[in-house]
């Protein structure tokens, strides 16, 4: 079995280099023919590196220069506009996040979905719903069974309108529920922390984000929102395998405009499905704790795309985040 702590100790220097290669990025001018690569995030971000990771090989399959365009505000806002008044001629690529999905489900932006066309998916990082290990649910099957008994739980997540609130809210619709209560932390390492003080029940969390709690075992993984199940926490159970249909994940991939012809489309996909599956955009999955599962072609991700921004709009409709 791979341990987190091994997971995330591979790779480390492709993970410097990205960092170098963020930090060095200064405002870019696109050169005629050049693919600008268009993020919400700030040079150094994790949507900003995934970005670059993913370009150190696509620019050689295509043989075209990618620089990276940040455009930051509005959860997304801005990206997503900037990427709108771009020309649909396959050289603007946007680099889209579960938080893109949330701000077009609030109607924030005039991108609608089928103004885009999806090119290929980067990283996947399932949502898990995490205890303490002295928690007195042992099992995933305990954790269901309590919360359908009406257990008092306290959920922790990061804010409120963000795919941990909303993970919340779905998963007690799945089960018949009231939503639970919901605190609100200032980031997944902090979530962590309060699962494990008792400050809250049960942590809406990454594998990336508790690696070492879990390692320490003071954190128990019991159910992961994911099509499959993760080799370094073997005792959680996906939850299409106990018969809840909810998959959902911090994701990021690539889209570009659905005007852009097929055969270029065809083309950016090949590209970019090479560059994610060669030996240095892998190690730097490992290093984010994520593994081969990770990139997927356009069709599955045009898919995840649609099925995030069609449930988080009514949910944060009931929820009561927009009206």
């Amino acid at each position: 079995m791979l341990s987190t702590k091994k997971i995330l100790s591979v790779g480390v220097g492709i993970a410097s280099m990205a960092g170098v290669m963020a930090m060095s990025s200064a405002p870019v001018v696109a050169a005629e023919g050049t693919i600008e690569v268009v993020t919400h995030a700030g040079a150094g971000g994790g949507t900003d590196v995934n970005s670059r990771m993913m370009m150190i090989r696509t620019r050689r399959g295509l043989k075209q220069d990618m620089v990276v365009v940040n455009k930051r505000g509005g959860g997304g806002a801005a990206a997503m506009q900037y990427f709108n008044s771009r020309p649909a001629d396959g050289n603007t690529v946007l680099t889209f996040t579960v938080g893109h999905a949330i701000t077009m489900a609030k109607g924030k932006t005039d991108l609608r979905v089928e103004d885009m066309a999806p090119i290929a998916r980067g990283t996947n990082d399932p949502q898990i719903l995490m205890v303490n290990c002295k928690s007195p649910y042992k099992t995933p099957e305990e954790f269901v069974a309590g919360m359908k008994n009406g257990d008092s739980m306290k959920f922790g997540g990061t804010s409120s309108g963000t795919i941990d609130h909303l993970t919340v809210f779905l998963w007690a619709k799945r089960l018949g529920v009231d939503m639970p209560t919901y605190i609100p932390f200032g980031g997944g390492a902090e979530v962590a922390t309060q699962v494990v003080a008792g400050a809250v029940d049960v942590g809406t969390l990454n594998l990336s984000e508790a690696s070492a709690p879990i390692e320490a075992g003071d954190l128990c993984p019991l159910v992961i929102l994911g099509e499959n199940r993760m080799d370094p926490i073997p005792a959680a159970k996906t939850a299409k395998e106990m018969g809840i249909d909810l998959v959902l994940s911090t994701t990021r991939g690539f889209v570009t405009h659905a005007g852009v012809s097929e055969e270029r489309r065809a083309e950016l996909e090949g590209a970019m499905m090479k560059a994610m599956g060669h030996s240095l955009y892998q190690a730097y999955l490992m290093n984010s704790g994520l593994d081969n599962t990770s990139p997927m072609g356009s069709d599955a991700w045009g898919k995840q795309i649609s099925m995030m921004v069609n449930e988080f709009g009514p949910a944060l409709k009931e929820m009561g985040l927009i009206e």
